[in-house]
């Protein structure tokens, strides 16, 4: 596995429509592998390729809710359904963020790494980040869709010495 460089908010690649994967080839795979890599590294929770310079219809998510990361490969949106509004932001334009309206509930088709066909049914923010990344194999950004001003945004890591001890659980009992 190896990190990509990803392409930046104004990069011509990220406006172009991706074409459709007929066979998932070792260089296939391999972006995959990549993409997962180059999205956990940048604290994402979605990545599509095109933000890696590849014009193929891949995304890769993992929300960090337990569930293993979801790999689409040619991936359709079949139905939406309510909404929802949300500041949003994007690994192609890192430190800003805008409120973007989304359908709340997502039914999509896809492929996985196997060329296996499935389903997946999502809500909430797994619903908003199929059609972001989605978005991105067609030449959209979010930024077309933020009501209101882009902001700046700050991602602050809790560094372990930060907390505060009675944060920390009590793994031995005070020595007198």
């Amino acid at each position: 596995m190896a990190l990509r460089t990803i392409r930046l908010y104004g990069d011509e690649i990220l406006t172009k429509k991706c074409r459709e994967v007929k066979t998932m080839s070792p260089r296939m795979q391999q972006l995959v592998e990549d993409m997962l890599e180059t999205m956990y590294d940048a604290n994402g929770v979605g990545l599509a390729a095109p933000q890696v310079g590849v014009l193929r219809r891949i995304v890769v998510i993992d929300i960090g809710d337990g569930m293993e990361p979801l790999i689409m490969v040619n991936p359709v949106i079949l139905e939406t359904e309510g909404e929802q509004t949300g500041d949003e932001g994007c690994l192609s334009l890192p430190g800003k963020a805008g409120q973007v309206t989304r359908p709340n509930y997502v039914k999509a088709q896809y492929f996985d790494e196997n060329m296996d066909a499935y389903e997946i049914e999502a809500e909430e923010l797994l619903a908003r980040a199929i059609c972001h990344e989605l978005e991105h194999l067609d030449g959209h950004m979010y930024v077309e869709k933020v009501e209101g001003e882009i902001h700046d945004v700050v991602y602050e890591e809790v560094e372990e010495e930060e907390l505060e001890e009675e944060d920390l659980p009590d793994s031995e009992p005070d020595a007198e």
